[in-house]
């Protein structure tokens, strides 16, 4: 088989193949690039030494069976046989699940996490987001410190274990999206700084120096990230991709990587004859992200809205440090705004920033599924000291509200894992750093972290300490207990009226009216003929709908429709949707 790598500073690059090594040949058509053929089949273990230097593993690796540090495999895609046919499944009407595949069960593979795929499905959401796969040093991790941006980390099963976890939610219906991480690489086990300019000093991160985007060299720095982009969605069948902190993506090139990234995704999913897309994590309130190409916009096709976050979780818990500031004065003012107008930063002043921030959104051009809508993920819930869920601080009553908030607002709704049954396990930082220097400081960092913040040292759970992943782990005995079933029969309710009232998907930002009433703590909203309304305080609130018809369509306590006056008599901490034609 033919062997290549783009190694351009070697004088000399010998590929070890097997137990062979065979020198490689520069390719006079690719600048940079040295090829050679071997013979390998699927498993073959292979690496590189540049200029007599260690064997390393090929940055293109699709498998490393012994972790970052070990030999290469070679992995033939060809050779498993997908068992569902795929029409794929777009963005428009979906819901998402956040899923981390170390703790979704306590075996923390892919094919245990696959078992329990049925369980989405009752649930009623149409795509599974599964947080980075990429390998990284030891066993357990969140997975944003992954070194090999092409392969598949071996203590989840390997690749042949992600074709099958695909393969079983394709063949439940269920679309699958791939948390992918371009901004940054893991402090260990990465090897990218050997092979070529892959990092440039000429921007900083908080991870260090900046992936090579702008500087000589980049244009290969690009397409082997646009590359590993489209082997996800072309070898292993996956629907989307979810792209990291796009912020940190530092590039002053005329097309900007993101732009080069879009056109690709787009072009594939028509090669494909299925719908593709991307989805940016970016807390710049930047519409470019999400504005067509045609219209000189980045082409992505959503990204992460954590604005409506902040305003749902200020009103939820009075919550007031950091970021919470900006949303704290009067939540339920900026969380109206968020429902009806996409950001709550849009130009406006940022305490919290000590600037301006944002610019407007443009209601009439973007529809509302190309913002993504959550009361938890898994940075709002593991960034904190104790990763406690709303579950922990929160009354049922309060976590129904804020269920029904995110799965009929204009934004596609997305899950966090163990939220649709108010999961009583915290889900924390945690890490499994086989270098024992990193590991001490990854453990100091976080403590000083929270020292900061007033935060006793011994209350800091130890990242490198198996029992705090082992807390994380979802406790799969909770969805049949109270209070946990209640509050998943009301997510399976709600998910399934958001499937049923086409007004629910409706993509028209500008057709959400909202009122509210800070000091009761009240919220309602109409989309079309249906009608929202929650009670966060704890008195019975009186809430103007107006007259004529109304259907309770749902309620998490029993109500009556409004009588001749149009008020509504909602109690305490308490949410209803109704329909209103």
């Amino acid at each position: 088989m033919q062997f290549e790598v783009w190694a351009p500073q070697a004088e000399r690059v010998t590929l070890h193949c097997e137990g062979t090594a065979r020198a490689l040949a520069r390719d006079p058509g690719r600048r940079g690039w040295w090829t050679g053929e071997a013979e390998a089949g699927d498993g073959a273990r292979y690496g590189f030494a540049l200029d007599d230097g260690p064997v390393l593993p090929d940055p293109r690796s699709r498998r490393q069976p012994d972790g970052p540090d070990g030999p290469s495999a070679v992995v033939d895609h060809g050779r498993y046989a997908w068992r569902a046919p795929w029409p794929g499944r777009g963005l428009p009407g979906a819901v998402l699940y956040e899923l981390h595949v170390g703790t979704y069960t306590r075996e923390g593979t892919l094919d245990a996490a696959a078992a329990r795929l049925d369980h989405l499905v009752e649930l009623g959401v149409t795509h599974v987001e599964l947080m980075p796969v990429c390998p990284f040093p030891g066993r357990h991790g969140w997975g944003y410190e992954g070194v090999s941006l092409w392969a598949v980390h071996e203590p989840y099963g390997g690749p042949e274990a992600l074709k099958r976890f695909v393969d079983r939610a394709h063949e439940l219906g269920l679309g699958v999206v791939l948390d992918v991480v371009h901004n940054h690489l893991g402090p260990s086990g990465n090897h990218l700084p050997r092979f070529g300019p892959y990092f440039t000093d000429t921007h900083t991160t908080p991870w260090g120096s900046a992936v090579n985007l702008d500087a000589p060299g980049s244009d290969e720095v690009r397409a082997f990230l646009v590359g590993s982009s489209l082997a996800w969605l072309r070898d292993y069948r996956i629907d989307g991709l979810r792209l990291d902190a796009v912020h940190a993506l530092y590039d002053t090139r005329a097309c900007h990587y993101l732009e080069e990234l879009s056109a690709a995704v787009d072009q594939l999913a028509q090669e494909l004859g299925r719908p593709l897309f991307l989805i940016a994590e970016s807390d710049m309130n930047n519409p470019r992200f999400i504005t067509p190409r045609a219209e000189h916009g980045l082409g992505l096709h959503a990204q992460w809205n954590d604005d409506f976050h902040h305003a749902l979780h200020a009103a939820l818990t009075g919550e007031s440090q950091g970021y919470y500031a900006d949303f704290a004065d009067d939540p339920l003012a900026a969380l109206a705004k968020t429902l009806s107008g996409g950001y709550f930063h849009d130009g406006t002043y940022s305490s919290f920033r000590g600037r301006h921030h944002g610019r407007p959104l443009d209601r009439a051009r973007v529809a509302g599924h190309r913002l993504l809508g959550y009361s938890q993920t898994h940075d709002q819930v593991g960034n904190r000291v104790q990763g406690d869920r709303l579950a922990a601080r929160l009354s049922p009553g309060l976590l129904a509200c804020a269920a029904t908030l995110t799965l009929t607002a204009p934004f596609t709704p997305m899950l966090f894992m163990g939220e649709e049954w108010a999961a009583g396990t915290p889900w924390q930082f945690f890490t499994d750093h086989t270098d024992p220097e990193l590991a001490e400081a990854v453990r100091r960092g976080r403590r000083r972290e929270f020292a900061a913040h007033g935060w006793a040292e011994e209350d800091v759970p130890d990242p490198q300490d198996p029992a705090t992943r082992e807390r994380s782990c979802l406790d799969w005995s909770e969805p049949e207990r109270e209070p946990h079933a209640r509050v998943l029969d009301w997510y399976r309710q709600l998910i399934a009226l958001r499937h049923a009232q086409p007004d629910l998907t409706d993509p028209d930002l500008a057709d959400t009216k909202v009122a509210y009433d800070g000091e009761v703590r009240w919220l309602a909203f109409r989309r079309g003929d249906v009608r929202v309304a929650v009670n966060l305080g704890k008195e019975t609130a009186a809430i103007p709908l107006g007259t004529g018809r109304v259907e309770v369509l749902a309620a998490w306590d029993p109500v009556e429709a409004p009588g001749p006056d149009g008020l509504l008599q909602l109690p305490g901490e308490s949410c209803v949707v109704l329909t209103q034609p």
